[in-house]
């Protein structure tokens, strides 16, 4: 796969933190789309996270959450002091990001936004995160992630 460059790679390999990149074909609109893609990966779902843009009392936020739960909003809301919390637009989170649905990657983006990391991805060693394009993860350490997003870890998924 050609020019795998992205702003999340870019920041990766800029601060010579270890991650690799694993390509995968996926159809974005595919249901049980991020099963689908650790499947593709041969991976345990529970490594892969998305990242979700939402409004938290209108700041935009970042949920990075297993692809095999769904986001708690109140739980978002709650982990960053907030009190409401709604899924963003889907125009807003790509203008703020940089990235299209289906490649929103927590690092690299345009504007840094507020990030939380489900607490799950602690128990494993590496997660899997969008890379910044469909079609490409990054493992990485979770540990790099929070130091890389400044984010907050917290119990997010309802699974």
């Amino acid at each position: 796969m050609a020019g795998q460059g992205t702003p999340a790679t870019a920041l990766l390999t800029k601060r010579k933190i270890a991650h690799s990149t694993h390509p995968y074909d996926v159809s974005p609109d595919a249901p049980h789309y991020g099963a689908l893609v650790a499947a593709a990966l041969g991976v345990p779902p529970e490594r892969v996270f998305k990242s979700l843009v939402a409004e938290v009392d209108g700041t935009l936020t970042v949920a990075v959450v297993p692809v095999t739960g769904e986001l708690d909003l109140k739980a978002l809301a709650a982990a960053v002091g907030g009190k409401r919390a709604a899924m963003a637009d889907r125009a807003v989170a790509e203008r703020a990001t940089g990235y299209v649905r289906g490649g929103i990657s927590p690092l690299g983006q345009r504007r840094r936004l507020t990030t939380v990391l489900d607490s799950s991805a602690l128990d494993h060693p590496t997660v899997y995160v969008s890379a910044g394009r469909r079609g490409l993860q990054l493992q990485l350490a979770p540990q790099d992630l929070v130091a890389l997003t400044g984010a907050v870890t917290a119990p997010l998924s309802a699974r």
